[in-house]
C-alpha cells in the first residue's frame, strides 16, 4: 500500500461495532468487536434489525472456498433502518428503511458496472459485504451479524414499507440470486418454468415464476415437499426419482432454473427442455458436472449460469415484491443460536431462511 493510501486510512474515524465472529474455520462463532467508519459524505450508516443466514456465510466461515480471513463476520441479507448519512447522501435520510446485499463497492469504471452489473466487474473491483477489501478502515469488510453497518449510498437499497421487515432480509441474496435469471430470460404468462429443488433458493424461484406469470412446476427429490411446493405457488410438483413422472414432461420447459448445490443429474433436466429452451444454474454444485453434448445439440437447448444481480436490479427485485407482496418464508433465530442454526442448515432443516433479530445481539 502507498504512503498516500495509509495517510488517507488514518484520518477515517472509526467506532466500534459489536458483532459475532468466527476466529478460525474450526471455532464456534462468538461475540467480537470490530471497528465501523464514521460515515464519510456518500455513507449511509445503518442500524442493523434482521440479517438472513444464507449457505455462503457458513462455507465462509469454516473456510470451505480456502479463501476466508479471520476473524470473518458473515451476513450479506441486511435490513435496518438509517440513523446517519453523510453530507452528499440524496437518496436516504435519517429513519428510512434500508437493505444491504452481497456487495458494498465495485470499480464503477469497467463495461459491467456501467451497465449496472457490479457482480461480474471485470477489473475485479466487486467487494463484498464480507470478507472483502475495506478500503476504508484496510484490512476486510464485516458483514451483516452486526449491530450497525456503514455502506457508500450507491449499495444501499430502498426497502418497501409494506412488507414484514425481517421476511424481507433473505430477498437481498436468495430474492435476488433467483430473480435475475428469470428476469433476464423473460420469464412470463405463457411460459412453462420449472424450479430444480425447494429449498433456500428454490421456495423464492416459485414465489417469482409464479408471480411473474408462468406455469411452475417444481422438481424434488422427496414427495413429503409436495403440498409445501403447491402452497408457494406451485401449479405442479415432480419427484425427479419418478423416472414415469420425468417422461411426462420431455421436451416441454421454455425455461428450467436449478437451484441444488448436492451433485445431481444435468442432464435428465436437459432433456425437458423445448428448443431453444434455457436451464440456468444458480446452486453450486462442489464437483464438476458431466454434460452431454447431444443433450445440447439436439434440439437446439441452452446451459447457464447466474449470480445474483448487480444494485439497480436488486432495487428493481424489492420494488417487485412490494408490489405483489412477495417475501421469504423464514424462522426468526436469536444469534445466540447461529451455530445451531449452522448445523440445521447443514440438514436442510429450515423452511426456508434463517433470519437473525438482531437486538438479540444487546442481550
Amino acid at each position: 500500500m502507498s504512503t498516500d493510501a495509509v495517510q488517507s486510512l488514518s484520518k477515517v474515524e472509526s467506532i466500534n461495532a459489536r458483532t459475532y465472529a468466527a476466529q478460525d474455520k474450526s471455532s464456534a462463532l462468538a461475540p467480537f468487536t470490530v471497528k465501523r467508519r464514521q460515515p464519510l459524505a456518500n455513507d449511509v450508516a445503518i442500524e442493523i434489525l434482521y440479517c438472513g443466514v444464507c449457505h455462503s456465510d457458513l462455507h465462509t466461515a469454516r473456510n470451505e472456498w480456502a479463501n476466508t480471513i479471520y476473524p470473518c463476520v458473515p451476513g450479506h441479507e441486511i435490513v435496518g433502518r438509517v440513523t446517519k448519512v453523510g453530507e452528499n447522501v440524496k437518496k436516504f435520510k435519517v429513519g428510512d428503511l434500508a437493505g444491504v446485499g452481497c456487495m458494498v463497492d465495485s470499480c464503477g469504471q469497467c463495461d459491467n458496472c456501467k451497465l449496472s452489473l457490479e457482480q461480474y466487474c471485470t477489473n475485479n473491483g466487486t467487494v463484498f459485504t464480507y470478507n472483502g477489501p475495506d478500503k476504508h478502515l484496510g484490512g476486510i469488510t464485516y458483514g451483516g451479524y452486526s449491530e450497525s453497518v456503514v455502506v457508500d449510498e450507491s449499495f444501499v437499497l430502498r426497502v418497501p414499507e409494506n412488507l414484514e421487515l425481517a421476511a424481507v432480509a433473505p430477498l437481498l441474496c436468495a430474492g435476488i440470486t433467483t430473480y435475475s435469471p428469470l428476469k433476464h430470460w423473460k420469464v412470463g404468462p405463457g411460459q412453462k418454468v420449472g424450479i430444480v429443488g425447494l429449498g433456500g433458493l428454490g421456495h423464492m424461484g416459485v414465489k417469482f415464476a409464479r408471480a411473474m406469470g408462468a406455469h411452475v412446476v417444481v422438481f424434488t427429490t422427496s414427495p413429503g415437499k409436495t403440498e409445501d411446493a403447491k402452497r408457494l405457488g406451485a401449479h405442479e410438483v415432480v419427484v425427479s426419482k419418478n423416472a414415469a413422472e420425468m417422461a411426462a414432461h420431455q421436451s416441454s420447459f421454455n425455461f428450467i432454473l436449478d437451484t441444488v448445490s448436492a451433485n445431481h443429474d444435468v442432464n435428465a433436466l436437459l432433456g425437458l427442455l423445448k428448443l431453444d429452451g434455457t436451464l440456468t444454474l444458480v446452486g453450486a454444485p462442489e464437483k464438476p458436472l458431466d454434460i452431454s453434448a447431444f443433450r445440447l445439440l439436439l434440439p437446439r437447448r441452452q446451459f447457464a449460469g447466474s449470480a445474483i444481480g448487480g444494485i439497480a436490479e436488486t432495487q428493481e427485485m424489492l420494488d417487485f415484491c412490494g408490489k405483489h407482496n412477495v417475501v421469504s418464508d423464514i424462522e426468526m433465530i436469536k444469534i445466540q443460536q447461529i451455530n445451531e442454526a449452522y448445523d440445521r442448515l447443514l440438514k436442510s432443516d429450515v423452511k426456508y431462511r434463517f433470519v437473525i433479530d438482531m437486538a438479540s445481539l444487546k442481550s
